[in-house]
C-alpha cells in the first residue's frame, strides 16, 4: 500500500509492538503527530512538559519493561532538549529510539529556522544514528534503529527525518521484527579456563553489574552464586539481580558501598565480574583494586574487557547464555571458612544511621516496609540516590531505575512516569533531593494531566546535599552555592500543578503519609524535611582504594 512517510513512522512503531510514546510536537514533526492522531487507540502518546522529560520517560519505560522506549521531538531546540536524556540512556546502555524531524531537505545546512544538526550533536552519545532524506528508506531505517537499540549491548538510537520525507509517499509493506541473534565471542577453552579459576579459588567474590539486569540473567546469576558458594555484591545498576534479603548478599560496592563489600573484594583471591564495567565509582584506585585477586570478567561488550581492570580470563557474550553454559558444567563449590569471615564482616560493619531524628534512610526503610519491597523506585542523583540504593531491599531486577553513568539531576520524575506507563500494576515512587526536584518538577503537570498515580518523595534538606558533604569533608566547610534555603514551597508547587501534597517533618508522620499517598490513587508529593548535614556513609574519597572506606565512627 502507498503511505506517507508520517504514516510509515506510525506503522513501523506498530510493527515493533510500541504501545506508548513520549514527546512534544512542533512544526517539523506535525505530519507525524497528525498520523498518530489517527492511531490514538493503538499507540498512547504522553505529552510531557519538556522534551527532556520525554527522553527520561522513554528511558524509564525501557528500564522497567525491558522493551525499547520511544520519544519524539521536533527540530532545533525540541531535538536538543532530548540530548541529556539520550546521554543518560547511552551511559547506562538503555534501549531508546528517539525520533526527531528536521527542516525540509532543500533547507538543510542553510541555518534555517529551528534547524540543527541533531545527528552530529548526538553522534558521541548514541549507539547509532540516522538522517533520513528519502521516504523509500524510511521503514527499513526505523526497523534497523529498533534492532540496534535492543540488541547486543543496548543503547539509544536517533532517527532524524526531514519534514518533506514525512509528507512524501511510497509503497509500504509490513514486516515482522527480525529476530536478532548475538554471536558468542568466547570459546570452549575459555569456558574451561573460567571453570578452572573458580574451582581453584578459596576466597571468590561475585560482583554484579547492570548487564545482568539488561540480559535478564537474574535466575542464572543466583544459581551461579549458589554453585560457586561465594559472597556477592552489586553496583548501582545491578540492584535486584540478587535478592537484597539473601544471606550471601553484602550490599553495594564502591564509593558508597558497604564496608563488607569493599573489604571483602579487597581480600578475595578471585573476583568474578558479571555484566559490569569496573567504573571509577566502583574501583577507586585501579592499581589497588582487588589487588590479591585473579579476575574473571563476563560481558557482552568486548570493548569493556581490560579497559579499566586487567583480567585473567574473559568471556564475551550475553550473560544469560554464558552463565547457562557455565552452570551446566560447574560443580558445587564449598567455601565455609570464607563465607563465615564475610558473615562476621557483615555483623561488624552494618549500615547505620541516627534513629533519633527524621532521616532519609528511615524514610526509605518505611517505603520498603509499606510496599513490601515490591515497588519500582526511581531516583535522581545525590545523597538520596545512595540512601535509596543502601536501604531499600530490592528483591527483583528492574525495580531501581536511576542514572548511574551520567548522574543526571532531574532524571527521576520523568523516568517514574515512564515506568508507571510501562508497568501500570506496580507502585512507582520517585525519590529526589530538593536540588534535583527543581530541575524537572514541571513533569508533575504531566502526571496530573493523565492522572498517573505516582508518588514523588522530596528529601528536602534545603541544600545540595552530596556537594555539601564534599564541601564539609574536603573543602573546609566553604559552602559555595549549595544552600537552597529560599521561599520555595514544594507543597504549593505540587498543588498548583494539580497534584496532592503532604508535608512531613517528624518520624511518626512518615508511615501514615506513605499509606495515604498510596490510597489516593493519584499523583502525590511528599515534602520530607530532614537536617541539612546528614551524610551518606560509608564513603571512599575519589581515587582512594576501596579498602579505605570510612564512616562517621571512623571520623570520630
Amino acid at each position: 500500500m502507498v503511505l506517507t512517510g508520517a504514516q510509515i513512522v506510525v506503522e513501523c512503531l506498530k510493527e515493533q509492538g510500541v504501545d506508548t510514546v513520549f514527546g512534544y510536537p512542533g512544526g517539523t514533526i506535525l505530519n507525524v503527530y497528525d498520523a498518530l492522531y489517527q492511531h490514538s487507540e493503538e499507540i498512547k502518546h504522553i505529552l510531557t512538559s519538556h522534551e527532556q522529560g520525554a527522553a527520561h520517560a522513554a528511558d524509564g519505560y525501557a528500564r522497567a519493561t525491558g522493551k525499547v522506549g520511544v520519544c519524539l521531538a521536533t527540530s532545533g531546540p525540541g531535538a536538543t532538549n532530548l540530548v541529556t536524556g539520550i546521554a543518560t540512556a547511552y551511559m547506562d546502555s538503555i534501549p531508546v529510539v528517539a525520533i526527531t524531524c528536521n527542516v525540509n531537505l532543500p533547507l538543510l545546512g542553510k541555518d534555517s529556522f529551528q534547524e540543527v544538526d541533531i545527528a552530529g550533536i548526538t553522534m558521541p552519545i548514541t549507539k547509532h544514528n540516522y538522517i533520513v532524506k528519502d521516504v523509500n528508506i524510511l521503514a527499513d531505517t526505523l526497523r534497523k534503529a529498533f534492532a540496534i537499540a535492543g540488541s547486543g549491548r543496548p543503547g539509544p538510537v536517533l532517527v532524524d527525518i526531514t519534514k518533506d520525507v514525512t509528507a512524501n509517499s511510497c509503497e509500504y509493506q509490513a514486516e515482522k521484527p527480525a529476530n536478532v541473534t548475538q554471536e558468542a565471542g568466547y570459546t570452549k577453552e575459555a569456558i574451561e579456563e573460567a571453570l578452572s579459576l573458580i574451582e581453584n579459588a578459596e576466597k571468590p567474590f561475585v560482583y554484579v553489574g547492570g548487564g545482568a539486569v539488561l540480559s535478564g540473567a537474574y535466575q542464572e546469576v543466583r544459581e551461579f552464586v549458589s554453585l560457586v558458594d561465594a559472597p556477592v555484591c552489586d553496583t548501582l545498576m545491578g540492584k535486584g539481580v540478587i535478592d537484597g534479603h539473601d544471606d550471601r548478599y553484602t550490599g553495594m560496592i564502591g564509593m558508597h558501598g558497604t564496608k563488607t563489600s569493599n573489604f571483602g573484594v579487597s581480600e578475595c583471591d578471585l573476583l568474578i565480574a558479571l555484566g559490569a564495567r569496573f567504573s571509577d565509582r566502583v574501583v577507586g584506585n585501579p592499581q589497588k583494586f582487588a589487588e590479591h585477586a585473579k579476575v574473571l570478567h563476563i560481558d557482552i561488550d568486548a570493548a569493556e574487557i581490560n579497559k579499566n581492570i586487567r583480567t585473567d580470563v574473559s568471556l564475551v557474550g550475553d550473560l544469560k547464555e554464558v552463565l547457562g553454559a557455565l552452570n551446566k558444567k560447574l560443580k558445587k563449590q564449598s567455601h565455609g571458612e570464607w563465607m563465615g569471615h564475610i558473615a562476621d564482616l557483615k555483623k561488624k560493619y552494618p549500615l547505620s544511621y541516627d534513629p533519633s531524628a527524621l532521616s532519609c534512610p528511615y524514610i526509605i526503610e518505611e517505603i520498603d516496609r509499606i510496599t513490601e519491597g515490591k515497588a519500582i523506585i526511581t531516583t535522581d542523583v545525590g545523597q538520596h540516590q545512595m540512601w535509596a540504593a543502601q536501604y531499600y531491599k530490592y528483591a527483583m531486577p528492574r525495580t531501581l531505575l536511576t542514572s548511574g553513568g551520567l548522574g543526571t539531576m532531574g532524571y527521576g520524575l520523568g523516568a517514574c512516569i515512564g515506568a508507571k506507563m510501562g508497568q501500570p500494576d506496580k507502585i512507582c515512587i520517585n525519590i529526589a533531593g530538593d536540588g534535583c526536584f527543581r530541575m524537572n518538577m514541571n513533569e508533575l503537570a504531566t502526571a496530573s494531566r493523565y492522572n498517573i498515580p505516582i508518588i514523588q518523595v522530596v528529601i528536602n534538606n534545603h541544600v545540595l546535599g552530596m556537594v555539601r558533604q564534599w564541601q564539609t569533608l574536603f573543602y573546609g566547610k566553604r559552602y559555595s552555592q549549595t544552600v537552597l534555603d529560599d521561599g520555595v514551597d514544594f507543597c504549593k508547587v505540587a498543588e498548583g500543578l494539580g497534584c496532592e501534597a503532604i508535608l512531613v517533618t517528624r518520624k511518626e508522620e512518615v508511615g501514615p503519609a506513605i499509606e495515604k499517598a498510596l490510597s489516593l490513587k493519584k499523583p502525590v508529593l511528599l515534602n520530607c524535611v530532614i537536617p541539612e548535614d546528614d551524610k551518606v556513609f560509608p564513603m571512599v574519597p575519589a581515587g582512594a582504594p576501596i579498602s579505605e572506606a570510612f564512616d562517621a565512627g571512623d571520623l570520630k
